[in-house]
C-alpha cells in the first residue's frame, strides 16, 4: 500500500503508484478543478508526476504563493510561444518569474514595438483558447544540445552545457512548441486564464554581461483573476504618479549625473530632508542608549580579508591602489570599522551591552542597468548600529531593537509591517547551542511584536540568524528595509574580546542592526508612500509666503521673519506673478502650507492659510497662526 499524508494529517491510501491527477480527484472534485501543481515531500512537482513511495503531499492552487509563481512561469512560456509563432527566426533565451510578473528575453534583429505587444497578447489568448496539453520529457544532454543547435536555438544549447551533470535536462512541450525548463508547470495552456498583461519592452545583455549581445526583454504581469489584475494595473498607474524620480524633480530635491553613476547630487531642499531624518534618528538612538561613532571610508585590503568580506563580497567592492602599491577598499559596509573601535581598550562584562551607531557612507558596485533612482544606488548612507553583548543579553537586546524599529516606522507613517525570520543555513559558523539561543531570542522578539511574520528556513546568514522588517506602503507595495542579525563570526575573526565576571576572556556576540537600511533608499520610499506630501515636521520647506501683488511685499517679508523666528523652515515668493500661478507652482512642489498676503491680510494683521491638497482657506490672526503652525511642527520623539 502507498500512504499519502496531507497537510491536515489525513492519510489517503492507494494500492499502487499514483499521480497528482488521481490524488486530487480522490481528495475532492472541486480541488481537482483548482489544482495547479503539488509539493511532494517539500519538492514542487507537476500533477502528472507519479508518486512511488509514502509521501507528504500538499496540493497547490492559485491561492498559494507557489501557485501564482507557476501561473506566471507558464505565461512566460506562452509569451515565448506566441512570439515565435508571430516572428519566425526569433531565438528565445530565458524567461523567469519576477515580483508581480515575469519576463522573457529574445534575440531578434527588429525591435519590438507597442503595437507588437498587442499582437503578442492576442496570440497568447488564442494559444490559451487552444488549451494545448503540457507534457514533460527528460532528454539526454547531448541530444538536447544537438536538437537546439539544429533548430537555430544557440542560446538554449549554451544553457544546457552549463546545467550541472547531476541534474536532468527536462523539456516541456505546450502542444508542438517546446522549451528547456526545470518546471513544474500547469497541465495545459487553458489553465492559465487571461488575467495577464504585457507591460513593456527593454534591452538586456545576454547573461547580464555588456560584452554580450543586447537582447530584447518583454515584461508582463499575470494574476489568478481579472479583479487582481485590474487592482495591480491600478497600483502600477498610481506608482507612476508617485515615482520618486519624477517627484524629486518637481520638489527640487536631487538629481543624478553620468559623471558619477549611482551617486546622489542632493539639492538644498533634498539635503534638508536628509538631515531632518538623521536628526530625528539621532534623538531616538540617544534616548535608547546608543553612542554615535564614525569610521574611515578607506580601509586596507588586509582588514577586509580578515573579516571575510574580501572573499565573499570582493567583486562588489571599489578599490584604490596607492603609489606604494597598497590596496585600499572603499568600505561597502561599516561593521569591520566598528569592531576596531570596540577593540580600543579592554572591555569588561560591565561595559556590555555596548551600542554603537554610525551614519556611514558606503560604496558598492552595482551594474549600471540595475541602478534605479534613490532605490538602487552605488553610494549610500547606512544607518548602522552594532551591539556588543553577552550570550545572556541576546534576548533582551533583540526585543529592544525590534521595539525601536517598529516605533520609528510607525512614527514615519508605516502601520503595516511584516517580519521575516531566517534561521540557520546548512553551511554556518558557531556552536549549535549559541544558534539555538540566538534563534530563540529573535523568535521571542518577533512574537512579542504581535505582527504577522513568515519563516524562511535555512536562509539565515552563515554567521547567524536574522529578522528582516518589511514595510507595506500606501499602495500595497512591500519594501524590505530594516534588519536585525545575530553575528557569531565577525567579532572573533577581528579579535574582539571582553573579560567576563570570572576574569576569563570571551568573544562578544555582535548584533547588526539597520533601521532604514539606506537613507537614500528610504527617502525614495517615503516620497512614494506620501506621494510627495510629506508630514509637516519632515518637509524640507514647510511653508511659502505669497504676496498677491508687489504692493504687499513688505508685509510678506514681515510674515516671513516671524515664521523663521518660530523655527518654521519657510520661503517668501515676491515674484511679480499672478497669485493663482504661484499657488499652482508651489502646490506642484508639494509645499505643505501656503500663506497668502493681500489687502485684507495687511489691514487686519492676519494671514490666509491654504494647505496642500485642499481648496479651503482660513484666515487667522498672524501671531496665532505662528503659534498654531509651530505646534504642529514637531517630530514624534516621545
Amino acid at each position: 500500500m502507498l500512504d499519502i499524508k496531507l497537510p491536515d494529517g489525513k492519510i489517503i491510501q492507494f494500492e499502487n503508484h499514483v499521480n497528482g491527477f488521481k490524488l486530487v480527484e480522490k481528495i475532492s472534485k472541486s480541488l481537482a478543478k483548482e489544482a495547479y501543481i503539488m509539493s511532494v515531500d517539500g519538492k514542487l512537482k507537476d500533477l502528472s508526476y507519479v508518486i512511488k513511495k509514502n509521501s507528504t503531499v500538499r496540493i497547490i492552487t492559485s491561492k498559494d504563493k507557489e501557485g501564482l509563481e507557476v501561473l506566471r512561469h507558464d505565461t512566460a512560456h506562452i509569451l515565448a510561444m506566441a512570439v515565435q509563432e508571430l516572428f519566425s527566426g526569433t531565438q528565445v533565451t530565458i524567461g523567469p518569474v519576477i515580483e508581480d510578473g515575469f519576463y522573457y528575453d529574445f534575440s531578434r534583429q527588429e525591435p519590438f514595438t507597442e503595437d507588437d505587444l498587442e499582437k503578442i497578447e492576442n496570440r497568447m489568448k488564442e494559444i490559451i483558447d487552444r488549451d494545448e496539453k503540457t507534457i514533460r520529457e527528460v532528454w539526454k544532454r547531448n541530444d538536447a544540445i544537438s536538437h537546439f543547435k539544429k533548430i537555430g536555438e544557440h542560446y538554449k544549447s549554451e544553457i544546457i552545457k552549463d546545467i550541472p551533470k547531476e541534474e536532468e535536462v527536462s523539456i516541456y512541450h505546450h502542444g508542438k512548441w517546446h522549451d528547456l525548463c526545470r518546471g513544474p508547470h500547469l497541465s495545459s495552456t487553458g489553465k492559465i486564464g487571461k488575467a495577464f498583461k504585457l507591460t513593456k519592452v527593454s534591452g538586456a545583455y545576454w547573461r547580464g554581461d555588456s560584452n554580450n549581445e543586447m537582447l530584447q526583454r518583454i515584461y508582463g504581469t499575470c494574476w489568478a483573476n481579472q479583479k487582481d489584475l485590474d487592482s495591480y494595473l491600478k497600483r502600477l498607474e498610481e506608482a507612476g504618479k508617485r515615482d520618486h524620480r519624477k517627484l524629486g524633480k518637481e520638489m527640487n530635491l536631487f538629481h543624478f549625473r553620468e559623471e558619477s553613476p549611482g551617486a546622489v547630487f542632493w539639492h538644498s531642499k533634498g539635503w534638508n530632508l536628509f538631515l531632518k531624518l538623521i536628526e530625528y534618528m539621532r534623538a531616538k538612538q540617544k534616548k535608547n542608549g546608543y553612542q554615535e561613532i564614525n569610521t574611515p571610508e578607506l580601509l586596507d585590503k588586509s582588514l577586509w580579508e580578515k573579516s571575510g568580506h574580501w572573499e565573499k563580497f570582493g567583486e562588489h567592492m571599489l578599490t584604490s591602489t596607492t603609489p606604494d602599491k597598497k590596496i585600499f577598499a572603499i568600505k561597502p559596509m561599516n561593521c569591520p570599522g566598528c569592531v576596531q573601535i570596540f577593540n580600543q581598550g579592554l572591555k569588561s562584562y560591565r561595559d556590555l551591552p555596548l551600542k554603537m551607531s554610525e551614519f556611514g557612507k558606503v560604496h558598492r558596485y552595482e551594474p549600471s542597468g540595475a541602478l534605479h533612482g534613490l532605490l538602487r544606488v552605488r553610494a549610500f548612507t547606512q544607518d548602522d548600529a552594532h551591539i556588543f553583548c553577552t550570550e545572556e543579553q541576546i534576548t533582551q537586546q533583540c526585543l529592544s531593537v525590534t521595539n525601536l524599529i517598529l516605533e520609528i516606522y510607525r512614527d514615519l507613517g508605516f502601520e503595516n509591517i511584516i517580519l521575516k525570520f531566517s534561521d540557520r543555513p546548512k553551511i554556518r559558523v558557531g556552536e549549535d547551542k549559541i544558534w539555538d539561543k540566538s534563534e530563540a531570542a529573535l523568535l521571542e522578539a518577533i512574537k512579542a511584536s504581535k505582527l504577522e511574520y513568515s519563516v524562511s528556513s535555512g536562509e539565515g546568514a552563515f554567521y547567524g540568524p536574522k529578522i528582516d522588517f518589511i514595510l507595506r506602503d500606501a499602495i500595497e507595495r512591500d519594501w524590505q528595509c530594516g534588519t536585525l542579525q545575530v553575528d557569531l563570526n565577525l567579532p572573533g575573526r577581528l579579535g574582539a574580546i571582553f573579560v567576563d565576571k570570572n576574569g576569563s576572556k570571551k568573544v562578544p556576540v555582535m548584533l547588526h542592526r539597520a533601521l532604514f537600511g539606506s537613507l537614500e533608499r528610504f527617502i525614495g520610499i517615503l516620497i512614494e508612500h506620501y506621494a510627495g506630501k510629506l508630514p509637516l515636521w519632515l518637509s524640507p520647506v514647510q511653508a511659502v509666503i505669497l504676496s498677491i501683488s508687489q504692493d504687499f511685499n513688505d508685509y510678506a517679508k514681515k510674515v516671513f521673519e516671524q515664521f523663521i523666528k518660530a523655527g518654521i523652515n519657510c520661503e517668501v515668493d515676491l515674484k511679480n506673478h499672478k497669485i493663482n500661478y504661484k499657488i499652482r507652482e508651489h502646490s506642484l512642489a508639494k509645499i505643505p502650507i501656503l500663506l497668502i498676503c493681500g489687502r485684507k491680510e495687511l489691514d487686519t494683521k492676519t494671514i490666509t492659510i491654504r494647505r496642500l491638497g485642499s481648496e479651503k482657506q482660513e484666515t487667522m490672526n498672524l501671531d496665532k497662526s505662528v503659534q498654531y503652525i509651530s505646534s504642529q511642527n514637531k517630530a514624534p520623539l516621545n
